[in-house]
């Protein structure tokens, strides 16, 4: 067994998803930005480690919830190539920090918790259909094995 994690050793496996999943977002409601910090706000985990017909690979987005007001302050489209002075999105202001501190305590009346429930559920269906791709990658490589006994051997 290596002394390295499980999270560790699919660092290529990721790398490869990463670039065959890019389509998959420029599809999705998400720019890239978007969802590199939907990702960074992402755990995957194995569930069922020890279970070799059980165990999958699924993401942990629980801490998806706290970013998704900010993901309205990063700038899509055209914009998010650096369009404006200092890479800014042009027109209203709102959306802005003051706006996310306010609906983090569910003040402001501009409706965004559908808004916000719906990205959610969107991160959520995203994330978890690349956690899929990412344990398929590792299957078509032969290495889901090791991983998947490398996740159970850390618990």
């Amino acid at each position: 067994m290596s002394d390295t994690s499980w999270t560790d050793q699919i660092v290529g496996a990721r790398m490869t998803v990463d670039q065959e999943f890019s389509s998959r977002i420029a599809d999705s409601r998400f720019s890239n930005q978007q969802w590199s910090l939907i990702m960074t706000a992402t755990e995957f985990e194995i569930e069922q480690p020890a279970d070799p017909e059980s165990a999958r690979i699924v993401a942990n987005t629980e801490n998806v919830e706290q970013i998704i007001p900010e993901l309205e302050n990063i700038p899509t489209g055209m914009g998010a190539m650096g369009g404006g002075p200092g890479g800014q999105q042009g027109g209203s202001s709102s959306g802005g920090i003051l706006d996310s501190i306010l609906g983090a305590f569910g003040l402001g009346g501009d409706g965004d918790d559908n808004s916000h429930a719906e990205q959610e559920r969107a991160a959520e269906s995203l994330t978890q259909e690349y956690a899929e791709q990412l344990q398929a990658e590792l299957e078509s490589k032969g290495r889901w094995d090791t991983v998947r006994q490398a996740a159970a051997s850390e618990q």
